[in-house]
């Protein structure tokens, strides 16, 4: 047995089986005697294939295979495992989003990032920058089928769930199988709020609409510009 390494931050971005999803994930393979498709690795670090790793770990005489990939950075492995788990069906409109959104911030950091920066491989000016931003959202946009306004918007909204996590630590995916509901808006709303005040606020968003403090949600309400004096006579 080969001891993969596992990468916290990468095995979040796959969704969980259901303790019956598993049940017959362990059943499919142990038919088999062996695994179909070989396991994702980048630098020993597992990429692909977490639960079938850790039926291999309670199943240890199922023969396996791994495929190492050439990733250049943490982010471009992010950006795959992204994009990889849009491809696949049965996603909520949730879990899409977080992964959109996680796809096009993971490929900004990876292609746009200053020269010899821990986050990146290339180096960009400012006016660079924005222009590889630009392709950037355009392509991912093209490749799901969406537009543009929906991926940044998607980038925000998983933004916003990373900072829930950041406090709350499984807030992640009560938000995204629905324990914690809100808005979009209150979602991407989240990074702004200090981390010590964060847990509250989930808090609230696990009560029913009815219950809840209003005044403390409030604060994920975004504010609105002044109005606009009127033009001297």
């Amino acid at each position: 047995m080969i001891n993969l390494k596992i990468d916290p931050e990468f095995q979040s971005q796959i969704p969980p089986l259901t303790d019956d999803e598993f049940k017959q994930l362990e059943e499919n393979i142990l038919k088999e005697g062996k695994l179909l498709s070989p396991l994702i690795v980048w630098n020993n670090i597992l990429v692909d294939g977490h639960n079938r790793y850790a039926i291999l770990q309670k199943h240890p005489e199922i023969y396996f295979s791994t495929m190492p990939l050439p990733f250049e950075s943490r982010e471009e492995v992010l950006a795959w495992i992204c994009k990889n788990q849009l491809g696949r069906r049965n996603l909520s409109p949730e879990r899409k989003k977080f992964l959109l959104g996680k796809e096009y911030e993971s490929t900004k950091l990876a292609v746009g990032a200053p020269l010899g920066s821990k986050h990146g491989i290339r180096k960009c000016g400012q006016n660079d920058h924005i222009f590889t931003e630009s392709r950037t959202c355009q392509r991912i946009a093209s490749e799901h089928g969406v537009g543009e306004k929906t991926v940044r918007r998607a980038e925000k909204y998983s933004q916003g769930i990373d900072a829930a996590e950041e406090a709350v630590p499984g807030a992640q995916e009560e938000i995204l199988t629905g324990r914690i509901k809100a808005t979009d808006a209150q979602i991407a709303a989240l990074p702004a709020i200090p981390k010590e005040e964060r847990p509250a606020i989930l808090d609230e968003l696990r009560k029913e609409k009815g219950k809840r403090n209003e005044n403390l949600l409030s604060r994920l309400k975004p504010e609105r510009p002044p109005p606009k004096s009127a033009p001297p006579k």
